[in-house]
């Protein structure tokens, strides 16, 4: 708290540093009290009726007009598609006077025909703010067509590997909101599911405000979808196909790609109704190609599995939803949503494991060779639905109350197939495993939120937030139809989370600052039944804790900012990742977790400045620390047997604390213009990741080991996006995605990356879209696409997997709108299931 305070005291000597007359107020939308960002506002003397000077509003409708002269003003607030409203008799008359002209609503415009006055303007592909970057999702033309994953892809902090993972600034623990309403659950499940068609901006929040639930190390992805704002009928339909496979990868079944999705949406006057449906069918091909060495040292034995054959995966996700807003007058509103749908994805990886061979360590003389076939399928299910309710009213003085309620229901489960079989004649049955998992899962979350200005520096806010997990497992393992009780379990996990938090935002003069923080009280029940005896066992976790933020910025001139940030964070573990029992996930390899899993804990710091130059052009650079306690690091150990010996063929990979990690990076974008028609935005992000730390795993001989983790690597990526425009409505874009080498905590990942070209046509007076796309773009020159993942611990075994996916898919995506400029649905997103899928 003395921090806090601290803060507070920072800001009311800068605010009181730089005084001079000032004239503020707000702007709104009359129809439902919304605030209107980027209207104009535009100050004339009376007298001459000459513009004096002009500004925007920000994300709150507010506008802030410094250092006016005495005099007598008039101001015109204007806004594309509401009446302009003209505010008379604005008079300054000291120095230091503050004259506040109070709440401006605007209508809308009864006249929507522009025929005779076309404005064109271009959009910035990034937006700065003090506490986030700000994406136009339109500048990435790749993605039509695809999900929201194609499009964080593209940002600068972004980056995805081979096995689909993605990163924020090097980090996988980040937090993914839709239309600023929390989610909870695995990121890229989350992105998937959004159509990359119904997505306005994105925004990047590296240092995130405490008003914001403090979960994700890598800060928070704000997803916005399209709105618009005037009465009518809105209807939009997308239709995507992809052309048969260019390249063979000996896959049994053609990979299929094609989907169609639509969105209704009717405004009139108080009411706002959205309903939407989508099916989808994304499958990829690609190939595994792998070796394995395991040393058993007290058998003296070394184990070699070469292997190579069929890694794909089919995805099919169909839901339908549906959201109504009703506003009664301009102080109250209220917002009814639902959304449910299956989801299903299957892994195969049919793999030949030829000359699987023993030796003597040390010897090339042949113990044992042996060559088998192993199928192994692993499908993942997803039912859900969902609800929320939520409420707003406006008091007489502009403050706000709100409230917000989401109650969850996902089926989470599927069996994973893994079966040995001889090779040629596959007919001979080895071994045949199989294991499920049934994971019903409940979720509740409130919000009480209250906002109001009793200070002339800023806004406050302060609210309370109760989240409540309920999430149950029961886990089935058969061998030869026979069940395993040692790998066979039933858990839970019961997470209660009670946060109250309170900040100050506001801005004065050249600069704007806001700093607050968070106290959240966390309640963690873990309990876990061993069929082979029964014995359960609990685990519980609590804390109380306090999650400070902080941010300024600083206008050096209409061209320069200067912004830090401050923020603490948590990464709260999941059912996954504390699951102590094996799961058999392919041949090689047994899942487990830690049931003991401890929460990370990280503070952020970041350090940025922002310039624009001449023609449209404009460069940024930002320096940021990051600092995690209780790492969580996905580690791979010798597997024994219950009985202390080593199994020659498997690998178990661990969750679980390992220690401490520390990141320094700098991160650089530029757009650059080198003519009218060709725009290009390119993002660099290099850092130094080090972890240092110890793992204790107990393994299922019931021998304690310690494994000691130290790496320390420098990364780097890029992302590009050039756009040629040929003519008004037709255009060419080229986008590259570029991962450096990095060092893991076991091992190395080698570079992946992913060329991409789009050319696209609008037809009908815009109404039609066609958009053609190269993903993947390779013709066997390059390794497109392509990843290798290589982890070792010296005398014990080393693996290498070379993973091949899909490269030349050709795609082409119809999207057709009716009434595109009156779009204002919005539909409610999962906030716990996804996270576990």
């Amino acid at each position: 708290m003395k921090l806090f305070k601290h803060f507070i005291v920072l800001f009311l000597f800068i605010s009181t540093s730089f005084i001079s007359a000032q004239i503020t107020g707000k702007v709104i939308e009359a129809a439902d009290n919304n605030p209107l960002e980027y209207a104009t506002i535009a100050l004339y003397q009376t007298n001459s009726k000459s513009l004096i000077t002009g500004v925007v509003t920000d994300s709150k409708g507010q506008f802030s007009i410094a250092n006016v002269k005495s005099g007598n003003y008039y101001i015109e607030v204007s806004f594309i598609g509401y009446k302009s409203q003209r505010i008379d008799a604005v008079i300054t008359q000291r120095k230091g006077e503050k004259k506040d002209v109070g709440i401006v609503k605007l209508s809308l415009s009864t006249n929507n025909q522009l025929s005779e006055v076309v404005i064109k303007t271009e959009k910035n592909t990034v937006l700065h703010k003090i506490d986030r970057q700000v994406f136009d999702t339109k500048k990435y033309q790749s993605t039509i067509g695809g999900n929201a994953v194609d499009v964080v892809k593209n940002l600068p902090s972004v980056t995805i590997d081979g096995l689909g993972d993605i990163s924020v600034r090097g980090s996988k623990g980040f937090t993914v909101l839709i239309n600023g309403k929390p989610t909870q659950g695995d990121a890229s499940s989350i992105l998937a599911q959004l159509p990359a068609n119904a997505l306005e901006t994105i925004e990047l929040i590296t240092a995130p405000s405490a008003k914001y639930d403090p979960e994700g190390k890598g800060g928070i992805l704000n997803i916005i979808t399209k709105k618009g704002a005037i009465d009518g009928t809105f209807a939009q339909i997308n239709v995507r196909g992809g052309f048969p496979s260019i390249e063979d990868y000996d896959t049994k079944v053609a990979a299929k790609r094609y989907g169609i999705d639509a969105t209704i949406n009717k405004r009139t006057g108080k009411w706002n109704l959205s309903f939407g449906a989508s099916y989808q069918r994304n499958d990829k091909t690609g190939r595994r190609e792998g070796d394995m060495f395991i040393v058993n040292t007290p058998d003296n034995k070394t184990t070699f599995l070469p292997s190579d054959g069929e890694r794909s995966f089919d995805e099919i996700t169909y839901n339908g939803r549906f959201n109504v807003d009703y506003t009664p007058d301009d102080k109250n509103s209220f917002s009814v949503g639902f959304f449910a749908g299956k989801r299903t994805k299957e892994r195969l990886a049919d793999i030949v494991y030829s000359n699987h061979a023993i030796s003597p360590i040390g010897s090339n003389n042949r113990l044992y060779d042996f060559t088998y076939y192993n199928h192994n399928l692993r499908v993942r299910k997803g039912d859900f639905a969902l609800g929320s309710f939520d409420y707003a009213h406006k008091f007489d003085d502009e403050s706000k109350l709100s409230t917000s309620f989401l109650y969850e229901y996902t089926f989470l489960g599927g069996p994973t197939e893994n079966d040995n079989l001889g090779e040629p004649n596959r007919n001979i049955v080895y071994q045949r495993e199989f294991n499920t998992n049934d994971n019903p899962l409940y979720g509740t979350r409130f919000n009480l939120d209250y906002q109001w200005e009793p200070f002339s520096f800023g806004t406050l806010e302060t609210g309370y937030q109760f989240r409540n997990l309920d999430h149950t497992g029961k886990f089935v393992y058969e061998r030869d139809g026979v069940l395993v009780p040692e790998f066979s379990s039933d858990v839970s996990l019961k997470r209660i989370i009670h946060s109250g938090y309170a900040q100050v935002s506001g801005a004065k003069n050249k600069w704007d600052y806001n700093a607050g923080v968070r106290l959240e009280s966390m309640d963690r029940e873990y309990k876990e039944t061993l069929r082979s005896d029964g014995k359960e066992n609990v685990y519980d976790l609590d804390f109380v804790k306090l999650f400070p933020s902080a941010s300024l910025q600083y206008k050096v001139n209409d061209k320069t900012n200067v912004k830090a940030a401050y923020s603490k964070r948590v990464e709260r573990t999941t059912t996954f990742k504390m699951n102590s029992f094996a799961e058999r996930e392919h041949s090689e390899v047994f899942e487990q977790g830690d049931n003991t899993l401890q929460p990370e804990f990280i503070d952020l710091l970041e350090l940025g400045i922002t310039k624009k130059l001449k023609g449209g052009n404009s460069v940024y650079a930002t320096a940021y620390f990051r600092h995690v306690d209780n790492v969580i690091n996905r580690v791979n150990t010798l597997a024994y047997q219950s009985n202390g010996a080593v199994i020659d063929s498997i690998i178990n990979r661990v969750y679980s604390n390992v220690g401490k990690s520390n990141s320094i990076g700098l991160e650089i974008g530029a757009t650059l213009k080198p003519t009218k028609n060709w725009t290009n935005f390119i993002g660099v992000n290099v850092y130094n990741y080090a972890i240092d730390g110890v793992l204790n795993f107990r393994h299922r001989d019931g021998v304690e080991r310690n494994y000691h983790i130290d790496t320390n690597s420098t990364i780097y990526s890029i992302n590009l996006n050039s756009t040629y425009n040929f003519w008004q409505n037709a255009s060419v874009q080229f986008t590259f995605n570029y991962l450096s080498d990095r060092v893991t905590a076991m091992g190395e990942d080698s570079r992946f990356y992913s060329p991409n070209l789009t050319f696209r046509k609008r037809f009908m007076e815009d109404k039609l879209t066609a958009t053609l796309q190269w993903q993947n773009i390779d013709m066997g020159l390059f390794k497109t696409n392509e990843q290798r993942i290589t982890t070792s611990r010296p005398n014990q075994f080393y693996t290498t997997t070379n993973y091949v996916y899909e490269v030349d898919m050709i795609t082409l995506n119809l999207s057709y709108t009716f009434n595109a400029a009156k779009n204002k649905s919005k539909f409610i997103d999962s906030e716990f299931g996804k996270r576990e899928f």
